[in-house]
């Protein structure tokens, strides 16, 4: 009889990273999508538990008519032409809307003292808004000062955040 080792050997995780203004799905078990350094821009992940697909964009303004030739050539700069290009590749990959856990952060109020753009609260507001429109609820870590980088198992569907010099958390 063969004997069994005691060493198992795991599968490496797949480290897939979004930058600012891009967005990624993916429908690999074995991967992470992570984004770092999110201020007053937003990630929004997107999870099905049961096709284990999902995707997570990086946006950094929430109104694409600021810039209607940047949006066409950068749509996942803006929340309006993003998010639902984030959706529609996760449903492209077998997601059901019914199914998706949805997680959000960023959104801090980021060099802006003065108040005079206030960028982060505004993307808030503004994702909020489509969520709502489409009948999504998220759970949000969103707004304060500081920055955040987000991580997508995708095996599991947990989304960690990470803020400088703090210990990852569960979202």
């Amino acid at each position: 009889m063969p004997s069994v080792s005691p060493w198992v050997i795991a599968t490496p995780r797949v480290e897939l990273v979004v930058g600012v203004a891009d967005m990624l799905v993916s429908n690999n078990i074995a991967a992470d999508i992570i984004t770092h350094s999110l201020g007053s821009c937003l990630g929004v992940s997107v999870y099905d538990p049961v096709h284990k697909v999902g995707g997570l964009l990086h946006f950094m303004l929430p109104d694409s008519t600021i810039d209607r030739i940047k949006a066409a050539k950068f749509p996942f700069m803006f929340a309006d032409t993003g998010v639902p290009r984030l959706f529609r590749a996760v449903y492209g990959l077998g997601g059901e809307k019914s199914r998706l856990q949805v997680k959000v952060a960023g959104g801090a109020r980021f060099l802006d003292d003065q108040r005079l753009f206030n960028i982060g609260p505004r993307n808030v507001t503004t994702l909020a808004d489509i969520l709502a429109r489409n009948g999504v609820s998220a759970t949000m870590d969103t707004g304060g000062q500081i920055s955040r980088t987000v991580r997508l198992n995708l095996t599991n569907g947990l989304v960690s955040v990470r803020t400088p010099g703090k210990t990852a958390y569960l979202l």
